[in-house]
């Protein structure tokens, strides 16, 4: 019994007691300490000072012979340097992360003529490069950048003496930590080990996303269209592509090149989501594309004056930008959407998930807002401690710690009626708290990465009566007669519905096709036309018929169009509604057939 002894080991989440013998050896009490803590082998280290000196290395010596006595205390250290390198050599960031880390990033600035007193080699402190995260530069910018990048912030991050040695992102968790068994689980027990830490809100210094860019005005007219015909409001995801944005230091772009309309009921005043069945095609789809998912689109419009086409300006500063509903909408995409990020622990960090909406701006007349929540609101909605408010929509409201849930208190800054800075309880909460203004913008030149200059009904649109079928595709390919072969096709929504159709769907041969929209290779687009798989198209849009060309007498199939049956549905050629058999003008546009 002389020989059992107890040994106290500190570590940075507390302290733990082992119980060991004096013949023990080194490398059979590491063992334990690694199972106590939870560690492997080498992701610690114990030192019997507190200042690192001493190390207790895996050997068979005995814990007496290194002079460790009964009620010793040892210090624990995680071995940092190990478990972030197996996580740089794991996490695969992307692309336009990894070019961007490999951009020096200073602004640089010409010799004034009037402060500079050097050659014209020197350098001075009038002109000498500024780091990216300058906050002078940016608040100087026309207009002014409130948030610097996320690779500005890194750099400031990684900047100084130590080069970034001791930086780590952490993502915040509202959950109580697992695996503390000194007391009974939640609601019986819980210390201040396993307790997470109060949040304090704060405006997000930096933001994962500096612009968002729509290619072209047809895109987000082609969206508006449901809400102009319907005045109910629209949801849809972005599909598109991240890249530089060059007008701030370190900065990224959200481009968008279309728009994808899921399963939805709608409203004027609500919007709810069906499940998709289609989605995982359509990212599948995308990925082939080059493309992937960078956000989210919904209107907010309400018409103002039908006869000059102006729409009520409801979101601003003295109603609400985004309310607490929305937010958490936004929150809970940009959690399914995380960045990866090679400095923080658990491979990601953040989001580059965007949300835009559309709604009426200070002139009456439809504006593309774009927004992020931030990281804070990320965690406060992945771990469920984030609610609406029913009668205000501007505020949203921390839940309170239940028997099934504990929830930390979340508190927010604001200055009373005197002036004075004072904390309040986030209950309810003021959501600008938590809210990234985007810039959203249209190219002066547009842009196109689907080139065809028809439209081809777009999905699940069906209460207008656009139909994704096989006659509406007779009748898009019969309006295309003049367009090459490539142009035709390079249309997101008519590639969706070669893949997802049922009658024939196409997802594991339409592969050449979509490389050759991808790199816009009309070589390509011929050698896939002569496939068996178009062949077998062509045969089901003859055999349906479709709306013939008023100008050229040879339809897209290389042979001479055929009228459509005065007994079958016909398509406008102006705004391609369904129209009735035996109608000679469109019941929605009123324009005449021919």
């Amino acid at each position: 019994m002389a020989d059992n002894i107890i040994i106290r080991v500190q570590s940075p989440d507390g302290m733990k007691k082992i119980p060991s013998t004096k013949r023990e050896t080194a490398a059979a009490f590491l063992k334990k300490v690694a199972k106590e803590f939870g560690f492997n082998s080498n992701g610690f280290s114990v030192y019997l000072n507190r200042n690192k000196t001493g190390e207790i290395l895996s050997q068979n010596k005995t814990l007496s012979l290194l002079k460790i006595k009964h009620g010793d205390m040892l210090f624990l250290f995680p071995s940092m340097s190990s478990s972030s390198s197996e996580v740089m050599d794991t996490v695969q960031e992307d692309e336009i992360d990894q070019y961007l880390a490999k951009q020096d990033g200073k602004i640089y600035r010409n010799r004034d003529p009037q402060l500079c007193r050097h050659g014209a080699l020197g350098k001075c402190v009038h002109c000498v490069p500024l780091e990216p995260f300058d906050e002078d530069y940016l608040n100087h910018l026309d207009p002014p950048v409130k948030h610097m990048s996320f690779h500005a912030y890194l750099r400031k991050l990684t900047g100084g003496a130590d080069k970034g040695k001791f930086a780590a992102l952490e993502n915040i968790s509202c959950k109580i930590k697992s695996g503390c068994e000194g007391h009974p689980p939640w609601p019986e027990g819980i210390c201040t080990k396993c307790q997470p830490s109060a949040i304090t809100l704060n405006r997000q210094k930096y933001r994962h996303v500096d612009n968002i860019m729509f290619e072209n005005h047809t895109i987000a007219d082609r969206f508006l269209d449901f809400w102009r015909k319907t005045g109910s409001q629209r949801m849809g995801y972005l599909y598109g592509r991240y890249t530089e944005h060059k007008d701030i230091p370190l900065g990224i772009r959200a481009e968008v090149a279309a728009i994808y309309e899921p399963p939805q009921n709608a409203t004027q005043n609500s919007l709810e989501l069906l499940e998709d069945p289609k989605a995982a095609a359509v990212d599948e789809i995308a990925a082939k594309l080059g493309l992937c998912k960078v956000g989210w689109i919904f209107t907010d419009l309400l018409s103002e004056d039908t006869r000059i086409g102006t729409v009520r300006y409801s979101r601003n500063k003295d109603s609400h930008y985004l309310s607490a509903e929305e937010c958490i909408t936004a929150g809970y995409f940009q959690n399914k959407h995380s960045n990866p990020c090679r400095l923080s622990r658990d491979g990601h960090f953040g989001s580059k998930f965007v949300t835009v909406v559309a709604t009426g701006g200070p002139d009456n007349q439809v504006h593309f807002e774009g927004y992020q929540v931030s990281n804070q609101c990320m965690a406060l909605v992945r771990d469920e401690c984030l609610l609406p408010c029913k009668d205000a929509p501007e505020l949203g409201y921390a839940k309170e710690s239940s028997l099934e849930q504990y929830v930390p208190d979340v508190f927010y800054k604001d200055k009373d009626k005197f002036g004075n800075d004072v904390t309040f309880l986030a209950r309810p909460l003021p959501v600008e708290y938590l809210i990234i203004d985007i810039t959203t913008t249209f190219p002066k030149d547009p842009q196109y990465t689907f080139s065809s200059t028809q439209r081809f009904p777009i999905e699940n649109r069906d209460i207008l009566g656009e139909t994704q079928d096989f006659h509406s595709l007779a009748t898009y390919l019969s309006q295309c007669t003049s367009a090459s072969f490539l142009d035709i096709v390079s249309d997101f929504h008519l590639l969706l519905f070669l893949v997802t159709n049922e009658v024939m769907p196409l997802r594991d041969s339409i592969g050449l096709l979509l490389d050759a929209v991808k790199t816009s290779n009309e070589d390509l687009a011929q050698t896939w036309k002569k496939s068996e798989q178009w062949a077998t198209i062509e045969q089901l849009c003859s055999t349906v018929g479709g709306q013939p060309s008023s100008s050229l007498g040879y339809g897209a199939m290389g042979g001479p169009s055929v009228p459509a049956s005065s007994s079958a549905m016909w398509s406008c050629l102006h705004c391609t509604f369904m129209n009735q058999p035996g109608t000679e003008h469109c019941e929605m546009c009123s324009l005449p057939r021919s």
